[in-house]
């Protein structure tokens, strides 16, 4: 995997933080020539820990070189850190020469990654793993400014300002309108058609999220069973054979993402599952359901059905979080499908490097075959901040754009109605679809409704809806919303 910042050293006297880059004057980087464990201690001093590289980097460090180090600076954070990063990769064992006085380290700074606490202590290094997930399994999301202004706007605190806020007729409407335009936005994104069956079996399984029953094979597999209707495409277990993506074309350049190989596919999604019902207490629930939507798409544990359930998943651990009012239900879909040019790029940050990794050939008959020397590595370690970027402005936006505006329509409509009802008797859905239109057109009733309501609806009563539209909702030139 390529890193997140590449480290160049240059004319400048001091360390520059570049977006996509660290610039480091050359006195203070190690020299081309440096042995591979200088580099080492230099990257997880001042570029972090990746556990993806150095995974790959440690085991080619010599044991006798890595003692060494030790022995030369044996309480050295860095040095610690390397060493027992080496153990673990390697199976192999150093010696330690600490006391128990040496305080300890994290393995993540927390000023930098968003870190687990109290977190898992390392007593013969005196190393704290602060990561999140496992030594095994761990995924690390970066501080950003995106992600902390999120959070420190605490969505939960305006979610149930929000339902303090309406009345429950109203908030029982905007939820039946969430639940189904979750549906609805969800099957679009995959570019499928929302049957009425397969419909109400997706909202079904959004009501399924209140249950709060923790992640397994068993549970997940039901819940593919439930998203698919096609009893030749329900599963019964986690996948046992290779799959991809493609988009249109032929050949190898057809295929853009290949998930891990089935073998690697239990170990992962028990990781994710692991993660899932027991995050740790001190990260927001916005992060954790990012990482465990965006991590259950990229290993993708079923021949299909992964799109709908990895989007069911930010549900469902919001929802475990205990944050959420049973029943309540954010249309984070319906925010994806209006930012589907930003769900492809957050996917990409870690599918396209991935995909570098295969190497794919046709076998003939719309068939691949898939190799990779990477093995699962890709998979276990990975920086998913760009993914909970996403996926905590989709939820941000889910409450602000969507289901907040939907209720003032809601309010809006009732008095346009009221205003309506007073004058003229027309049919409940007629009006509905009068006020509908007219909103969408800002204020206008279109001449092929009033031609098509013509025997139903009096002329009057078309300049009335119009009349109250305008007065409701765009009489403070406020910016509204479309149902």
């Amino acid at each position: 995997m390529p890193v997140i910042r590449e480290a160049r050293s240059g004319a400048t006297t001091r360390i520059l933080e570049m977006p996509d880059a660290i610039l480091f004057p050359r006195k203070v980087a190690p020299p081309d020539d440096a042995p591979l464990l200088a580099h080492t201690l230099f990257a997880i001093k001042h570029e972090g820990v990746d556990l993806a590289i150095l995974s790959q980097a440690l085991p080619q460090v010599p044991q006798a070189e890595m003692q060494a180090e030790l022995d030369l600076h044996p309480t050295s954070r860095f040095a610690r850190i390397a060493a027992m990063l080496w153990e673990h990769f390697t199976g192999n064992t150093l010696t330690p020469t600490l006391s128990d006085k040496v305080p300890y380290v994290n393995l993540f700074d927390p000023a930098r990654y968003y870190t687990a606490a109290p977190g898992k202590l390392h007593p013969r290094w005196r190393v704290r793993f602060n990561g999140l997930g496992e030594l095994d399994y761990c995924v690390t999301v970066r501080r950003t400014e995106t992600i902390q202004s999120i959070l420190d706007m605490d969505v939960f605190a305006r979610m149930d300002a929000f339902i303090a806020s309406v009345g429950p007729d109203i908030l029982d409407r905007a939820l039946h309108w969430a639940y189904l335009s979750e549906t609805d936005s969800s099957f679009e994104i995959e570019r499928e058609s929302a049957t009425q069956d397969k419909s109400e079996r997706f909202v079904q399984l959004l009501r399924h999220a209140h249950e709060r029953r923790p992640l397994s094979e068993e549970y997940l597999t039901e819940l593919q069973n439930d998203v698919i209707s096609n009893p030749f495409d329900q599963a019964m277990q986690y996948r046992t054979e290779q799959n991809w993506l493609r988009r249109g074309g032929n050949g190898p350049a057809s295929v853009t993402y290949v998930p891990p190989v089935p073998d690697d596919v239990p170990g992962l999604m028990h990781a994710l599952e692991d993660f899932a019902n027991q995050p740790p207490a001190n990260v927001d629930p916005l992060i954790v359901a990012s990482v465990v939507s965006f991590w259950f798409v990229f290993i993708h544990p079923f021949m299909d059905g992964n799109g709908r359930l990895s989007r069911f998943l930010i549900h469902h651990a919001l929802c475990r979080s205990g944050k959420m009012a049973k029943g309540f239900l954010l249309p984070v879909s319906v925010a994806i499908k209006r930012h589907e040019a930003d769900y492809l790029a957050a996917l990409e940050s870690f599918s396209k490097p991935v995909r570098a990794l295969w190497r794919v050939r046709v076998l003939g008959d719309q068939q691949f075959d898939c190799e990779t020397s990477a093995g699962a590595t890709p998979y276990r370690y990975w920086d998913a901040t760009a993914c909970v970027e996403f996926g905590v402005r989709m939820v941000r936006e889910a409450l602000e754009h969507d289901l907040e505006a939907e209720t003032r329509f809601l309010i809006g409509y009732d008095e346009v109605a009221r205003r309506v009802d007073a004058q003229f008797d027309i049919r409940n859905a007629d009006l509905a679809t009068l006020v509908s239109s007219c909103f969408r057109e800002k204020g206008r009733v279109s001449n092929r409704w009033r031609k098509q309501l013509a025997l139903r609806v009096q002329p009057a009563a078309f300049d009335a809806i119009e009349a109250a539209v305008k007065d409701v909702f765009f009489s403070d030139e406020s910016d509204p919303v479309a149902p």
